[in-house]
């Protein structure tokens, strides 16, 4: 395996950087400044707008999707530093790139499985960042790390679906610019194949029925820059049957498609985060004094920033292993290596940011560091697409399926 990053990896990467240095990093004041003056705080700022201007302009737009017609054409491989990059202030360059969750899943999902009609009416006006998705999966009923729990029904009446359910953590969907739904749901409850009962359904917000309900905090949180995390309500939302996503029963199939690359962009950024998280550290380390001698002097602080270091690059090289073996032999075929990546990377690195919170001390938990903020996404990370205990069960089962 090669180690080196190819031309077009480092020209991107050190356009990358100087972008992060001259526009995301000063505007992570202004953004709160400007947040805190908005009629709504679901609304946005100017300044994300004057972001999304200037990556677009540079030609850092797009950078997540693999496919040249839609996206900058990159390998997994070559987005995977990139995607780190943006992870040291993941709730500015994610988005000023239009490379933020949720809108990214749900672009590859209409890039792959939309119809020509869906793809000029949806996935377009996402491609230039006109509006905003959300994907609504999880439930608050059902124990929703297995997908074949879910009860939200979509049932076909004539010419249309109709769909009924209750969901929560809804990301983006607080955001005004949040325009379209991908509903995962029940057309097929009591079918003989657990994995074919389920169906994806494209409901635009305005559809009548549908009821954002209200914003869901994570840990005291509320995300506003990737547009909230809601309680959704669809009480006989009629849509179109043109607005089913791939075939009836294919829900579940699009769903690992979906979250397989969304696993490791967010593993991506995890190591942007914990790159950000040691540079805090040291630099609070060098400038402060205990006991009579600087904090970097303090052995157990040393211990910290060392393991940190080591944990950040034996995470580096799984991970680009994992966006290599995607490339080369496909999702299905990286399977262990996104689990083992999933299972990994949000535990090491909530222990890293909370090492520097601990070496911040009060300020640690302040907001006037980003380390509380980075490491409550981390620590819902742990949840996030899948929870671990769930990839541990599946990792173990194959481990153990060569010996029986």
């Amino acid at each position: 395996m090669d180690f080196a990053f190819d031309a077009r990896t480092e020209e991107l990467r050190a356009r990358l950087l100087a972008f992060m240095d001259e526009y995301v990093y000063p505007a992570e004041p202004v953004e709160q400044e400007q947040r805190a003056k908005l009629a709504s705080p679901w609304d946005t700022p100017a300044i994300m707008d004057e972001l999304k201007a200037e990556a677009r302009r540079q030609g850092l737009w797009n950078l997540f999707l693999p496919d040249s017609e839609h996206g900058a054409g990159l390998t997994n491989l070559q987005y995977a530093p990139l995607a780190e990059i943006t992870g040291r202030s993941p709730h500015l360059a994610p988005i000023a790139l239009n490379c933020a969750a949720p809108d990214t899943g749900n672009m590859e999902v209409l890039a792959q499985f939309g119809t020509d009609e869906q793809k000029k009416q949806w996935l377009e006006p996402l491609l230039a960042a006109d509006i905003r998705s959300a994907f609504a999966m999880t439930e608050p009923e059902v124990a929703s790390s297995d997908a074949t729990n879910i009860e939200t029904r979509i049932e076909r009446r004539g010419d249309e679906y109709v769909v009924n359910g209750r969901k929560w953590y809804i990301s983006g969907a607080m955001n005004p610019d949040c325009r379209i739904f991908i509903v995962m749901g029940k057309t097929d409850p009591e079918g003989a194949d657990i994995r074919r009962q389920q169906s994806m359904i494209l409901v635009p917000r305005d559809t009548p029925g549908v009821e954002v309900r209200r914003a869901m905090r994570v840990y005291g949180f509320e995300d506003h820059s990737h547009g909230g995390h809601a309680e959704v309500v669809f009480d006989d939302v009629r849509v179109p049957v043109s607005n089913l996503v791939g075939e009836e029963g294919g829900g579940f199939a699009i769903a690992q498609a979906r979250l397989g690359p969304g696993r490791i962009h967010h593993c991506m950024r995890l190591i942007g985060m914990a790159e950000r998280a040691i540079e805090l550290m040291c630099r609070r380390a060098v400038s402060r004094t205990a006991f009579g001698k600087a904090i970097a002097q303090q052995g157990v602080v040393q211990n910290w920033i060392a393991d940190a270091r080591v944990t950040v690059e034996q995470l580096r090289l799984l991970v680009l292993k994992t966006a290599w073996l995607m490339d080369t032999v496909g999702n299905r075929g990286a399977h262990t290596e996104i689990q083992a990546i999933k299972i990994a990377t949000p535990r090491a690195v909530v222990d890293i940011l909370d090492k520097a919170v601990q070496v911040h001390g009060a300020g640690g938990v302040s907001q006037d560091f980003p380390l509380a903020e980075l490491w409550a996404a981390a620590r819902t990370l742990k949840l996030a697409d899948g929870p671990d205990e769930v990839h541990q069960r599946s990792l173990a089962r194959r481990e153990l399926k060569k010996y029986l």
